[in-house]
């Protein structure tokens, strides 16, 4: 089963998205080796080349490293890590702040929801 990629931009930058998401959930930790480029690719549904250049990009952001024999592990920083954590989180916020405001929400009442919806309560 692919992951779920979409037409809206290159498929090798939402691979390198996904990636990252990963890492910064802990699916992927900091040092862990990471699967070869043909069983990640088999994995997302995609050419082995196409995710041998989101892996490269990753690389060339430090995301990635590569050791000459074993292959490629995620980077040990971990402070790159929580700047990338922040910077996923500003993005789906921004995403999603945009959404509300298509719908008419003020930034007062998404706030509210936000805060109703995080302290567990239920519309009726």
């Amino acid at each position: 089963m692919g992951w779920q990629l979409d037409g809206t931009r290159s498929i090798y930058l939402q691979l390198v998205d996904r990636i990252v998401r990963r890492i910064v959930t802990g699916v992927y930790p900091p040092g862990s080796r990471m699967a070869s480029v043909r069983e990640l690719a088999e994995e997302a549904g995609v050419n082995p080349n196409t995710m041998q250049r989101a892996l490269a990009h990753m690389e060339e952001l430090g995301v990635l490293y590569t050791q000459r024999t074993a292959g490629r592990f995620v980077t040990e920083d971990s402070e790159k890590i929580y700047l990338l954590r922040e910077e996923e989180g500003q993005r789906a916020a921004k995403d999603f702040a945009a959404s509300m405001k298509e719908l008419g929400y003020t930034t007062e009442e998404l706030i509210a929801l936000l805060q109703k919806t995080a302290s567990g309560e239920e519309e009726a």
